[in-house]
């Protein structure tokens, strides 16, 4: 039974890559050049380092999120974005619950650094699985 102050098992990705960051530029036609072009991030003192798309980051919460209660379990999902995830990067998305009623959970979510710093944050309602 799920209940206040539970975790959420964490979902890990050892390294963000920069391809899906390229790709996911291109299929959205995003032209901002932080994504794709390592000259420009360095230009902003990023050391050349590319910057994870917003959507990317949403969908560690989201994979942690499913693992936990099922592929269609996710009611409502906002996220904010304190600081960039940057490629090389390892992120761990992590949760916690902080309230249950008869079939939901509400969840405090982010992305964790191994240096504890949490580049994104937020919140979830989450349909709980019957099992």
């Amino acid at each position: 039974m799920t209940a206040v102050g539970d975790e959420i098992p964490a979902w890990r990705m050892a390294e963000v890559r920069a391809e899906p960051m390229q790709t996911m530029a291109a299929l959205l036609r995003d032209p901002n050049p932080v994504h794709w072009d390592r000259a420009s991030t360095h230009s902003r003192g990023l050391e050349g380092r590319l910057v994870n798309q917003g959507p990317i980051n949403v969908g560690y919460l989201a994979n942690m999120l499913m693992q936990w209660q099922g592929p269609t379990c996710i009611r409502r999902l906002k996220v904010q974005f304190p600081d960039r995830v940057l490629d090389g990067d390892e992120v761990n998305a992590r949760g916690v619950v902080t309230g249950v009623d008869s079939d939901t959970a509400l969840c405090e979510v982010w992305l964790e650094r191994p240096d504890g710093s949490r580049p994104v944050v937020g919140q979830a309602t989450v349909q709980l699985s019957r099992s």
